[in-house]
C-alpha cells in the first residue's frame, strides 16, 4: 500500500526535485529517487525487519526498499545498535521506539494505514505544500521527523532538503536552495538559531515540537523576524495530536493548540487526555498495554479542553505528592520563569526526610544569561509565594549552568533527579 502510493507520487512529478542531501552534495528528482528502489528488484528481501539509520538520503532509500520488499521498518538513530526484535504480524509495517523519558524504551507497532493517516492529518492540518520544501534538521528516525519529513516526501510529494548539521550556517545553506521553506525543529534549535540570527527569512511555516515551546522564545522570534512558530503536540503512540494554527504568538504556554484534523480528543476520569484516530498505533510490541489499542491512546498528560483548544496541566506520573496533596511541577516552573533573572528551570519530586510529608519539591534553576548575578534561593522563595501556596514552594534548590535537553529535545526529570543525587520517589 505504501510503496504503491509512493509510485503514484513519483509518476505524477518525475522531473521535479524530490531530495537534496547537503552532506553529500547530491540531489534526486522523483524519478531518480524511484529508481533507487525499482519495483523489479533482482534481489530478494534479506531481512524481515530493516533498520534505516542516520540523517542522509540513504535513510530515505532504505525505507523505500523496505516498503517494496514488504519488510517492517524500525528506524534507529545512528548511534543505536540493531535491536533483537520478535517478528511482528504481517500487517505491521513500522515499529517506532518511544522516547523513554519516563521509563524504559518500548516499541510501538503501526499498520500502513495508520502511518498514511498520520501523514494525511499533518499535511492537511499544517498546510504543508510542495512549493515549500521541508528543511530537514531533526532526526529522521524519531516519530516527529519521520511523520513530518519522510512521509510527506514519499506519500505527498513534498520535497526535502537534508541539512548536514543543525548549526546556524548549515541551516542558512539549506534555506538558500529554495524560494520558500517549511522548517520543523525543537525549541532548543529555535533558541540557538534565534540567538545566532540564523532563522531564514524565507521560512513560510515554522514548527516546534518535542518539548514545550517557551512563550518568550515564540514572541522574540515573531518580533525579530515576523515568523510565527507553530507549536505541535504529538506522541509516538498516535502521531499528531494538536497544532497551534494561530498567526500570532500564544498568550498561554499551556495551550498546545486545537486537535489535528481527523483526530478526536477527550478527557478521561483521571483527567488525562485520550486520543482517537486512524493514526493510533496498533499496540506496544511485543508486550501490549491497556493504554494503547483499538484506535485509542490514553496518554499520561493531564489536560483540559476549552473552546476546542488543549491546555496541558502536567503529567500524571510527574505529579509531586506533598503530605497527601498533589502538585504539578509545571505549575511551579511557570511561576519560577516569571522571575526576570531565571532563564530556565526544572522541578521534580524527591523523598522527604520529614515524617508524613511524602515528597519534597526540588527546583533546578538556570540563571538568565547576562544577569549580573543569579537569584538566590530565598529571593526565589519569596517571589513564587505571590503565585503559589507555601506547601508548593521548593524545599531544595540547585543552581546549574544549563538544562541541556536530550537528543529528542526533551528534558527528563528522572535523568536530572539521578544526576543531582536524589533517589526516585
Amino acid at each position: 500500500m505504501l510503496y504503491q502510493r509512493w509510485q503514484r507520487i513519483a509518476r505524477g512529478c518525475p522531473d521535479r526535485t524530490a531530495l537534496i542531501d547537503l552532506g553529500t552534495d547530491r540531489r534526486w528528482t522523483f524519478a531518480e529517487l524511484a529508481a533507487t528502489a525499482p519495483a523489479e528488484s533482482p534481489a530478494a528481501a534479506t531481512a524481515s525487519i530493516r533498520f534505516p539509520q542516520g540523517n542522509t538520503a540513504e535513510f530515505i532509500i532504505a525505507v523505500l526498499q523496505a516498503w517494496r520488499d514488504h519488510a517492517t521498518v524500525c528506524p534507529l538513530d545512528s548511534a543505536e545498535q540493531t535491536l533483537p526484535i520478535k517478528q511482528p504480524p504481517r500487517n505491521i509495517v513500522h515499529l517506532k521506539t518511544t522516547s523513554a523519558t519516563t521509563g524504559a524504551a518500548r516499541l510501538v507497532a503501526f499498520t500502513a494505514e495508520a502511518l498514511a493517516a498520520d501523514a494525511d492529518n499533518i499535511v492537511q492540518t499544517m498546510g504543508l505544500r510542495s512549493d515549500w520544501p521541508n528543511l530537514g534538521v531533526i532526526s529522521l528516525a524519531h516519530s516527529y521527523g519521520f511523520s513530518n519529513l519522510v512521509l510527506p516526501l514519499l506519500l505527498h510529494g513534498i520535497p526535502l532538503v537534508l541539512a548536514d548539521s543543525p548549526l546556524p550556517e548549515a541551516i542558512r545553506r539549506a534555506a538558500a536552495l529554495v524560494e520558500h521553506a517549511t522548517l520543523p525543529a525543537v525549541p532548543a534549535l529555535w533558541r540557538a538559531w534565534c540567538d545566532g540570527g540564523a532563522i531564514p527569512r524565507n521560512v513560510r511555516l515554522a514548527i516546534s515540537a518535542g518539548a514545550p515551546l517557551p512563550l518568550s522564545l515564540e514572541q522574540e522570534v515573531f518580533t525579530e523576524t515576523g515568523i510565527k512558530i507553530h507549536n505541535f503536540y504529538g506522541a509516538t503512540e498516535c502521531g499528531g495530536i494538536a497544532f497551534d494554527r494561530s498567526s500570532t504568538p500564544r498568550l498561554d504556554a499551556t495551550c498546545v493548540g486545537a486537535s489535528m484534523e481527523n483526530v478526536r480528543l477527550s478527557i478521561n476520569g483521571d483527567g488525562c487526555l485520550e486520543v482517537r484516530s486512524q493514526a493510533v498505533g496498533q499496540t506496544y510490541w511485543p508486550d501490549a498495554a491497556p493504554n494503547l489499542g483499538s484506535g485509542c491512546y490514553r496518554t499520561a498528560d493531564l489536560a483540559e479542553i476549552v473552546n476546542g483548544h488543549v491546555f496541558l496541566r502536567g503529567r500524571a506520573s510527574d505529579q509531586i505528592n506533598v503530605a497527601g496533596r498533589k502538585v504539578s511541577p509545571e505549575a511551579i516552573e511557570r511561576a519560577l520563569l516569571k522571575h526576570p533573572q531565571v532563564g530556565d528551570c526544572l522541578v521534580f519530586g524527591a523523598p522527604s526526610s520529614e515524617a508524613g510529608r511524602g515528597e519534597m519539591v526540588v527546583a533546578c534553576v538556570v540563571p538568565k544569561s547576562g544577569a549580573s548575578q543569579g537569584p538566590g534561593a530565598e529571593a526565589l522563595k519569596q517571589f513564587v509565594l505571590a503565585d503559589l501556596p507555601a506547601w508548593q514552594v521548593p524545599r531544595e534548590w540547585r543552581f546549574v549552568e544549563s538544562l541541556a535537553p536530550n537528543e529528542r529535545g526533551k528534558l527528563s526529570r528522572a535523568e536530572w533527579r539521578a544526576r543531582l543525587g536524589f533517589t526516585p520517589s
